[in-house]
């Protein structure tokens, strides 16, 4: 079940963000303020999952494997064929 949840969370991860945040305590004492996680949302979705894995999982140690998750994290994020996938137009 934790690995379909992982993929989930890599096809969309603002689903998996709603989720959590509705039908868990994942986010609960991780930011001050509602604004990190609402832009993380908007803008970082895949980031801020794995930010609040490293918080939970790690402890919030940021050691060699969470940075290089955080690394892969941002670059499906700012990834530039994300938006650009084909589209079939109908004739």
């Amino acid at each position: 079940m934790p690995c379909l949840f992982a993929l989930i969370a890599l096809a969309a991860p603002r689903i998996v963000i709603l989720a959590l945040w509705f039908f868990s305590t994942w986010f609960t004492g991780l930011f001050a303020t509602i604004l990190w996680p609402v832009l993380g949302f908007i803008f970082l979705p895949t980031t801020l999952l794995w930010y609040t894995a490293v918080a939970h999982w790690w402890g919030g140690h940021w050691s060699l494997w969470p940075v290089v998750g955080l690394v892969i994290a941002l670059m499906i994020d700012i990834s530039p064929a994300k938006g650009r996938r084909r589209r079939v137009v109908e004739e």
